[in-house]
């Protein structure tokens, strides 16, 4: 694991799989959630498939920066003042975790790359995709929304479990309380056994155990407001998954999150919820790897096409000139 410092001062930890010199591949992670959730076979997978990967901890979780200095913020006034219309004061948005991505780019010298973003980290690689058009090779949205107000959102039990928060410097209170959640928003298809659940939830707590920084990252989601329109500016080839027994994102707001994208590709599995269960991982890969390998040829065949125009006009030009 090694770490880089953002222009914004933001210390961002990553893992790399693959040369350097392949294209690259950002595995951008979720709410509360660490690089590490990204599967290290997946990650594998893909660099066997000629990719470079990277997979880094957000701003406020894992070993990256905790911006502990900004507070806890109230969920509820930002949903307020998100409802009235009016701007929340809050730690940061989404738009500045996505500057934390191309601060990464940036500091490997990377100049464009696919991004694939789980949950949260769809929503943070959509705006890149819309934002960032040319350093945005392809988007993959896992298990996300554009944030459209007329849709329903999670289903209460599972807001309600989200809010039952632990006690503070109750570790098995912490572990406890994590596999309930997992448990709760997994996939019912690909269920997690015991001894499973408990082990994402150890190491979970070891490397993300922050409440005041999920709750920064969740008023960041909560005040990103309606996508819809950015989403329509996105370019790139992109893949929408999603789960249907998401009871976290429902299915919905996936179909209208790839309905958003002009020509994008959507896939809906059965039995999936919001996780990466490993049961579940080789059909992930493949659907992965054979959009990430379609979009990498377009973009290659794009560059190729751009570096041999001014040849093509050269007759012209000539002609012009009386050569």
């Amino acid at each position: 694991m090694t770490r880089i410092r953002t222009p914004a001062g933001i210390e961002l930890a990553y893992e790399r799989f693959g040369a350097p010199h392949h294209p690259t591949v950002i595995l951008i992670m979720g709410l509360g959630a660490h690089m590490r959730i990204w599967p290290d076979a997946l990650c594998q997978a893909l660099a066997q498939q000629g990719f470079q990967v990277l997979r880094f901890d957000n701003r406020d979780v894992g070993h990256s920066s905790s911006l502990a200095a900004h507070g806890t913020p109230s969920l509820l006034r930002t949903w307020l003042h998100t409802k009235l219309k009016r701007k929340p004061e809050i730690p940061y948005t989404l738009k500045d975790m996505a500057r934390d991505v191309i601060a990464l780019m940036d500091a490997l010298e990377i100049d464009s790359a696919h991004v694939v973003g789980a949950s949260m980290g769809g929503m943070i690689a959509q705006i890149l995709a819309a934002k960032k058009r040319k350093r945005i090779r392809s988007l993959t949205s896992i298990m996300s929304a554009s944030s459209s107000p007329r849709l329903p959102g999670p289903k209460l039990k599972v807001l309600l479990q989200l809010a039952r928060r632990p006690p503070p410097n109750d570790r098995e209170a912490a572990i406890r309380y994590t596999m309930r959640m997992n448990r709760l928003i997994g996939s019912p298809g690909y269920p997690l056994d015991e001894q499973q659940l408990r082990q994402l939830a150890e190491t979970s707590l070891e490397r993300a155990n922050d409440p005041s920084g999920f709750k920064r990252q969740l008023v960041a989601v909560t005040s990103a407001g309606d996508r819809r329109r950015l989403l329509a500016k996105i370019k790139a080839p992109t893949l929408v998954i999603h789960g249907r027994d998401d009871p976290l994102i429902p299915l919905r707001m996936g179909l209208e999150t790839a309905a958003a994208i002009r020509k994008a590709k959507l896939k809906v599995i059965d039995g999936m919820g919001h996780d990466l269960p490993p049961r579940l991982l080789p059909k992930l890969t493949r659907l992965l790897s054979k959009h990430l390998i379609k979009a990498e040829k377009k973009w290659q065949q794009k560059q190729r096409a751009k570096a041999i125009k001014p040849t093509a006009a050269l007759p012209c030009d000539q002609k012009r000139l009386g050569g």
